[in-house]
């Protein structure tokens, strides 16, 4: 049984995580398979930064203390560490991009949204720019934020709570939407916000749809229906 713990009324803004949450990773990864095997070393140890940082406070300048634990893990400079990631990640995946389209009714639902009056607001990891024009759904967008630009990654709150400044809204204000329950539905609570959870097809298949968020839903049409009823 899909739940729900909601009150539309009380929400004036929604935002969205964009990987994972808008298209379906396996897409993604499907395409940048080759790539990451060339690559495999660097991704490997890319990931190991990676996790720290989801586990690190607000940095004054994000891209200078990752460049200097990628620099530590790959046994080279700062700047040819930097350097790498640019090519690699920010650069290098960028094309793979191209071949990746949204979950049905995303566009949609963006526009459905943006009609009911809701202020609409995209929150990611990896920077929005690099998804091109985001599947024509930036013009409903009243904020596009990359967390890495904030200085911490999800789950730390600290970009849920600068996101809700920008909206101009109270974060208990804001419905968050996303599909990872750590960094997403968690982070997002413990900012205060209400959260959307985009369920998995594991979960739908073997009926696991009880989750930490406050609405679980199964497809963007089914997010409508809740959220415009």
């Amino acid at each position: 049984m899909i739940q729900y713990n909601y009150r539309m009324k009380d929400y004036k803004a929604i935002a969205f995580d964009i990987d994972g949450t808008l298209y379906p990773s396996w897409v993604f990864n499907l395409c940048v398979a080759p790539y990451f095997l060339i690559h495999l070393p660097f991704f490997l140890k890319y990931a190991k930064v990676r996790h720290i940082l989801h586990r690190t406070a607000p940095l004054a300048d994000f891209f200078e203390y990752q460049g200097r634990l990628l620099a530590h893990e790959l046994g080279c400079s700062v700047a040819e560490a930097e350097e790498k990631i640019c090519r690699l990640i920010y650069t290098g995946l960028k094309p793979f991009f191209r071949f990746v389209r949204p979950f049905p009714q995303v566009k949609e639902t963006f526009r459905k949204f943006h009609e009911a009056g809701y202020k609409i607001a995209l929150l990611s990891d990896f920077p929005p720019e690099q998804k091109g024009n985001l599947w024509g759904i930036r013009p409903y967008c009243d904020e596009i934020l990359g967390t890495e630009q904030i200085g911490a990654l999800k789950p730390s709150v600290y970009p849920f709570g600068v996101l809700a400044m920008k909206l101009g809204v109270k974060p208990s204000e804001i419905l968050y939407v996303g599909n990872s329950v750590r960094y997403d539905i968690e982070g997002a609570h413990n900012a205060g916000m209400k959260t959307a959870y985009l369920l998995p097809f594991w979960r739908r298949l073997f009926c696991m749809t009880a989750t930490p968020a406050d609405i679980s839903f199964k497809s963007y049409r089914h997010l409508q229906n809740i959220v415009l009823q």
